[in-house]
């Protein structure tokens, strides 16, 4: 019987640089010193907390991957528990070795203690491995979360509001609809 390589664990401070590095494409922008920190940060709370965990996966006993776990709800008005499991990340030389399995199983395990009917996860949208992942092991979309920059969306409302100010009181759909006309009566004009 061969023993798997694959081991979990709790995070510690000391995985902080670690954690920062695998998860460089979901956090902050900053310098390395600053992602470190914020990641000693949230190490820290996890560690005082009893609605967070972070998991960390070894393989060989090598650092291969992690996963944030939080007991909380479906959303700030859909009041249904959940375990979200945030940012399931495996390292590149480690993928395709049951880390991430492992990670999520977890996930499952947690929820299953905790009597919760849920687990949610949140993936980059750009990750197409990790979202075909996901949806091989039954997680659906839910919802998309959308983020742009604050002045980006300021922009774009003013712009708006400004075309909206303009005196020009046809709607979109007025406009479609006055092209498709104009379109008819060209081609009726030429046959």
């Amino acid at each position: 019987m061969s023993r798997s390589m694959v081991t979990l664990r709790a995070a510690t401070p000391d995985d902080a640089p670690l954690l920062a590095e695998l998860w460089q494409d979901v956090t902050r922008r900053s310098g390395p010193e600053d992602a470190v920190s914020d990641m000693e940060s949230v190490i820290e709370a996890v560690l005082e907390s009893d609605r967070q965990r972070i998991v960390v996966a070894e393989y060989d006993r090598q650092f291969a991957g992690a996963v944030h776990l939080e007991r909380t709800t479906m959303s700030a008005i859909n009041l249904e528990p959940v375990v979200r499991a945030l940012s399931p990340h495996v390292l590149p030389p480690y993928r395709r070795h049951g880390i991430g399995t492992a990670l999520m199983e977890a996930a499952v395990t947690w929820a299953e203690e905790l009597g919760i009917g849920h687990v949610a996860t949140a993936a980059v949208a750009s990750a197409r491995d990790a979202n075909r992942f996901m949806a091989r092991i039954a997680l659906g979309p839910y919802a998309t979360l959308r983020v742009a920059a604050t002045h980006a969306v300021r922009s774009r409302l003013s712009a708006g509001r400004r075309s909206a100010t303009n005196g020009n009181p046809r709607q979109v759909t007025q406009v479609l609809a006055a092209r498709r006309s104009l379109r008819r009566s060209r081609a009726g004009a030429q046959g």
